[in-house]
């Protein structure tokens, strides 16, 4: 069941209480969403809502205005299950934008943040907990936050995060939940796996699809670029002197683009990265540095792909192409937000065809193949900082360890010689032939038992303790500790 009503031109008919339309006002937001204009009016009703819409069309709001509201009418509270930190991050910052004037407590269960920070949170009685599955179920174990009164539950990007194995996360967060509840499921792709999902947390969904599965935005253009590995930072430089905006540039790994924002500061453009090896307050400060403009190219691994909300962004460069077709409508929808302008780019090298095809079947439009201009400036990609298959930095300088060597820890030994060329070593008669005299006169004045030159072979102790000489018949003497 897909209502199809007319498009209102204001959210004063979607059933809103005033004061949700006064904080709407004060953000100067004229005109709903298709996907707000037909979710809120079913989500106030208390039905249950599986939302399908392209990303950067509203979404936020279109579950976070009706759970406000509905949370004044049934006193419980509302739990929103998110895959990244960045997207619970900028979730709870677009609501409490609307109920600030509302006095709205929220509280955010993520990874990476003090767990005793969060615990103040929950203390507090918020209205709405929003949270990745993981640290949310780390509350629930440790008995720091109650789900028994949870009345609305919102799985946002529920298919994300089944790609990312948060499948049984949520089942024992939704085992935890009120069976009488509401929920709300919304996504920019709904495969199979999520309307099973759906059947088993859902009443009787309502089905609210703006666009079919797979859409882009209609003002972003598309290119594709059918480039070698080596040439790819090449290009990429080239591209960065063309367009002059702020740029968005995704990586497969967080080792890659590690390198990429490496290679773009010496290209001398501003660059951080978001992946999954930064903490929580590096990716913060890059993120608010990528829209204050500090920051002019941003580079992220899908981890970020749907946590980064940004208007303004004229160019999304896929400088690898993501593993799965849907990460690709994620990472475009980045760019040509809010009915703003946009221009997507890909990097494809002669053997990613497959992916190619992939990606033109779920969109359903063939990417337009550019040529590659000539005479590209040559980049070679930094190498790692640290560490190195010889065990040197990249100062050339050996690293230092704990055993007092100056040499790595793989680095093979070559200024010595082979043990085949080295001199055998004398032959030895008995452990004392290869004391010196010099070494016995130390071990005297360093109170260390003396070594005897007479009385048979003597069992030596390096720490100096003596335990008993062996007989001239061969049998051992009785042990004796000599005690310091």
């Amino acid at each position: 069941m897909t209502p199809t009503p007319s498009q209102p031109d204001s959210f004063f008919g979607l059933g809103l209480a005033p004061k949700l339309l006064e904080a709407v006002e004060s953000l100067r937001l004229k005109a709903p969403t298709p996907i707000q204009a037909q979710a809120i009016p079913i989500a106030i009703q208390g039905q249950d809502v599986m939302g399908i819409a392209q990303t950067g069309t509203g979404k936020t709001f279109a579950f976070g205005l009706p759970m406000i509201q509905r949370l004044a009418q049934v006193k419980g509270r509302g739990l929103i299950i998110l895959p990244t930190r960045e997207l619970a991050l900028q979730v709870d910052e677009s609501l409490q934008r609307v109920g600030k004037k509302l006095s709205l407590r929220t509280a955010v269960l993520i990874g990476g943040m003090d767990m005793k920070r969060q615990i103040r949170a929950l203390s507090q009685k918020p209205h709405i907990i929003i949270g990745t599955p993981g640290r949310i179920n780390d509350h629930v174990q440790q008995r720091t936050v109650s789900l028994a009164d949870v009345k609305i539950l919102v799985l946002d990007e529920a298919d994300r995060m089944l790609d990312m194995g948060f499948a049984p996360q949520i089942n024992r967060i939704v085992a935890a939940l009120p069976k009488e509840r509401q929920t709300m499921l919304f996504s920019a792709t709904m495969p199979q796996e999520i309307t099973s999902m759906a059947s088993k947390y859902m009443h009787l969904p309502v089905r609210v699809e703006i666009a079919r599965q797979g859409t882009t935005a209609d003002q972003v253009t598309q290119e594709l670029f059918v480039v070698q590995k080596p040439q790819k930072l090449g290009l990429l430089q080239s591209l960065l002197t063309e367009y002059k905006g702020s740029v968005l540039v995704f990586s497969r790994t967080k080792f890659g683009a590690k390198k990429i924002a490496r290679a773009i500061r010496t290209m001398g453009h501003n660059a951080a990265e978001i992946h999954s090896n930064r903490s929580l307050s590096q990716r913060k400060e890059a993120l608010e540095g990528f829209k204050s403009g500090k920051y002019r190219v941003l580079v992220a691994t899908d981890i970020a792909a749907r946590g980064i909300h940004v208007s303004g962004i004229e160019l999304v460069l896929n400088f690898d192409l993501p593993e799965h077709a849907d990460d690709y409508v994620h990472r475009i929808g980045r760019t040509g937000r809010a009915g703003r302008e946009g221009h997507a780019i890909s990097f494809a090298t002669p053997d990613q065809g497959r992916l190619v095809r992939d990606i033109e079947r779920l969109v359903r439009v063939h990417l337009p193949v550019s040529k590659v201009p000539a005479g590209l400036p040559h980049v070679e990609m930094p190498r790692e900082e640290g560490f190195d298959r010889g065990g040197r930095g990249s100062s050339g300088r050996r690293p230092f360890n704990r055993g007092g060597s100056s040499r790595g820890r793989f680095e093979r030994r070559n200024d010595r010689p082979s043990y085949g060329a080295r001199p055998a070593p004398a032959a030895r008669t008995s452990y004392k032939d290869d004391l010196r005299e010099d070494d016995h006169q130390e071990r005297q004045r360093s109170g260390y038992a003396p070594r005897r030159p007479s009385g048979g072979s003597k069992s030596y102790n390096p720490r100096g303790k003596r335990f008993g000489t062996k007989r001239d018949d061969g049998t051992a003497p009785r042990k004796r500790r000599v005690i310091f």
